[in-house]
């Protein structure tokens, strides 16, 4: 896949791949838009941490794929948050 408006992968950043499992990782969503909604599409994990639960996003990889930029921005537009 080409870079373009949805898709963009940065192979020469220090960090790639952050996570394993992908070929083609879109790096547009580097920092997860979701990581703050409990009810995201992704698989996070719960953990507890000093009595308080901490979402885990290492082993998720749903906003790196492709084909799941739409499903991310119309996941953002339902459940966007009043700041």
């Amino acid at each position: 896949m080409s870079n373009s408006y949805c898709y963009f992968e940065n192979r020469e950043c220090k960090y790639y791949p952050c996570h394993k499992g992908i070929e083609e990782m879109n790096c547009l969503f580097c920092y997860c838009p979701m990581y703050t909604y409990e009810n995201c599409p992704g698989n996070p994990k719960i953990k507890e941490k000093d009595g308080r639960n901490i979402k885990d996003c290492t082993d998720c990889i749903f906003p790196h794929k492709a084909e799941n930029y739409s499903a991310v921005n119309e996941f953002l537009k339902k459940n966007r948050k009043n700041i």
